[in-house]
């Protein structure tokens, strides 16, 4: 009999496990599961507010002070930037203004070599073409004794071989009176 109280007592308790269900769903483990709940709650809380929290929080403020240090040093950089092409944009117009002053001086030397090489060359010129006038006026009073010579010479010809006699002073006279006009 004591085997069949076994049975029984087993039968029993499958029944009763059977007709209990889930044992999460008892009222009568409410209140130890809602204790650890509690506790689990709780150690969740605390390991996020002292560990997980404040290195998020540290991250997060770092980042924020990196960005907030980017965007003061672009701005910097910006600053400087400006600052740079507006003495750029300085810089080349002086350079600008200066180039022209020495294109104006070059262009004013230049003007006054030029000036000088005609001046000189005109003087030159001068000189040669006085030079030249008088080896002109020389030629001129060559060429007019030797047509005088040439002329008188013909004269005395012509006139011998026309069975005249010449006389050096006629002829002399003739020849000059039409030589002067």
């Amino acid at each position: 009999m004591a085997t069949t109280t076994t049975t029984e007592a087993a039968v029993t308790g499958a029944h009763e496990t059977a007709k209990a269900g889930m044992p999460q769903l008892e009222f009568a483990h409410f209140p130890n599961q809602i204790f650890w709940l509690v506790v689990t709650l709780l150690v969740i809380f605390l390991a996020l507010k002292l560990i997980a929290l404040p290195r998020i929080g540290g991250t997060l403020a770092m980042r924020r002070g990196t960005i907030t240090n980017d965007l003061a040093a672009a701005e910097e950089l910006k600053q400087k930037a400006v600052a740079a092409e507006k003495a750029y944009t300085e810089a080349l117009a002086a350079a600008r203004v200066e180039a022209g002053k020495i294109v104006t001086a070059a262009k004013a030397d230049i003007q006054a070599d030029l000036n000088a090489a005609i001046a000189k060359a005109d003087a030159e010129i001068a000189a040669k073409a006085a030079e030249s006038a008088g080896r002109i006026d020389e030629i001129r009073a060559g060429a007019q004794d030797a047509i005088s010579e040439v002329a008188k010479d013909t004269a005395k010809e012509l006139v011998a071989a026309l069975g005249g006699k010449a006389d050096a002073r006629s002829i002399t006279a003739a020849v000059s009176a039409r030589l002067k006009g």
